[in-house]
């Protein structure tokens, strides 16, 4: 067998080890990691638009108990409404610190696959009309395109709508991948 072209590696973090366990179809997505840059810069990089780019952030309810929450790029999660879907009474962001040591990722580079510590995972209902999305494989820096039916069948996410209820809606009727 050949030598694999530059362009053809891309790391294999406990997130890609997952998606194989699962035969997961995936495209790898590479690109130049900007500290604080959040979705909008990888959204610019890979020419996708930045509802299509999925953040994966790690709350914990009011007794601390660590979940994490699939969020478009261009919303922000809602904790009230967080907490009303899930039956807590309160949500909130886990620190840096704490949702590192849940995931064993790097903030950055969480992924909701391959996660450390076995918690729900929860994930904004309108993520499921869009065919495809980019998500974070467990490394910054590093995406993964994937089509939403294939993290349905991986991660098994309740879905929710915990959306900014002033966010706009920034979808894009236009398909942004190939096939």
């Amino acid at each position: 067998m050949g030598k694999k072209k530059k362009q053809d590696r891309y790391p294999i973090t406990m997130g890609v080890r997952q998606l194989r366990e699962h035969d997961a179809v995936f495209e790898p997505r590479l690109y130049t990691y900007v500290e604080r840059g959040g979705t909008r810069v990888s959204s610019e990089e890979l020419g996708v638009p930045e509802h299509s780019v999925i953040k994966t952030l790690i709350f914990e309810d009011q007794d601390g108990e660590p979940l994490v929450i699939l969020q478009h790029g261009d919303r922000e999660v809602a904790p009230g409404l967080l907490a009303k879907a899930i039956g807590q009474k309160s949500t909130r962001p886990c620190l840096p610190e704490v949702a590192q040591k849940h995931t064993g990722y790097l903030v950055g580079g969480t992924s909701p696959f391959g996660i450390k510590t076995a918690m729900p995972i929860y994930a904004e209902e309108t993520i499921f009309d869009l065919e495809h999305i980019c998500i974070n494989a467990g490394k910054r820096g590093f995406l993964i395109e994937i089509s939403t039916a294939e993290l349905d069948r991986v991660l098994q996410p309740t879905r929710v709508a915990v959306a900014q209820p002033d966010a706009e809606d920034a979808s894009d009727d236009a398909p942004w991948y190939t096939e």
